[in-house]
């Protein structure tokens, strides 16, 4: 199955507005407890989340999991800092990356493949306003060329 593929359980589609996304990278996450659950019932959130690098590892910040309502003592902290798994070619690649400046890791959708939690971050570059007001023309244009070829069939 190719990256980005399975069952999709959340997407952050304002990433794609505020960045240009340059690359993107499939990573595992570490997940405790019940999060596995609550992700596999859809309470995960990606507005506000971010990756960064610590000590030659990939961590997944403010990305919330809500706790299992089934749960018990043992929940998790919603926002706590999750590792990524990657391989170490892909990390070094990432903070290489990284180090040029004016580019940032961005979890861009999170899905079930083959029975394990999925992310895919992205390599993105932040848009400029005129950029963002270009992209919105764009996407307002194509809808309207779709429902004339609509009408007209």
């Amino acid at each position: 199955m190719p990256k980005g593929e399975g069952k999709l359980i959340a997407q952050n589609r304002k990433a794609r507005y505020e960045y240009t996304i340059l690359d993107t990278i499939e990573a595992g996450i570490v997940l405790q407890g019940t999060e596995i659950k609550s992700i596999r019932a859809g309470r995960i959130n990606l507005k506000d989340g971010y990756a960064s690098i610590r000590n030659g590892e990939i961590w997944l910040v403010n990305v919330h999991i809500s706790p299992f309502e089934q749960g018990n003592q043992f929940n998790h902290d919603p926002v706590r800092p999750r590792k990524l798994l990657m391989k170490k070619k892909q990390i070094d690649r990432l903070i290489g990356e990284v180090k040029q400046g004016g580019i940032t890791l961005v979890p861009l959708k999170v899905y079930i493949k083959n029975g394990f939690a999925k992310v895919l971050i992205g390599l993105a570059k932040g848009k400029k306003q005129y950029d963002k007001r270009e992209t919105i023309k764009r996407r307002d244009q194509d809808r309207q060329l779709r429902r004339a070829i609509k009408d007209n069939y």
